[in-house]
């Protein structure tokens, strides 16, 4: 199953979408993909968003990956060092 994370996702919306992705977590049963490809207006909220969702997978034991994260997103990961933490399951859209 993947879960799907919102067209908007800044500082203004990230408490609420992570409580919500993190409940879809527990019907998860090995591995948890996001995807990212609705996204496109968001700030760094939403890779601190996609990285405790990581954290909480993996101390579940479940394998994670991020499903077209856009192009913008992609690069502000590398500019912070995290985006080999993102387990990305195919490259960046353009």
């Amino acid at each position: 199953m993947v879960l799907a994370l919102p067209a908007q996702l800044t500082l203004s919306e990230a408490s609420a979408c992570l409580r919500q992705l993190a409940q879809g977590l527990s019907e998860q049963s090995t591995e948890v993909a996001l995807d990212a490809s609705a996204l496109t207006r968001f700030d760094s909220a939403a890779l601190a968003v996609l990285l405790e969702l990581r954290r909480q997978s993996l101390s579940q034991g479940l394998g994670f990956s991020v499903l077209g994260l856009p192009a913008p997103l992609a690069s502000l990961a590398a500019l912070y060092g995290v985006s080999d933490l993102l387990g990305q399951a195919s490259a960046a859209k353009r």
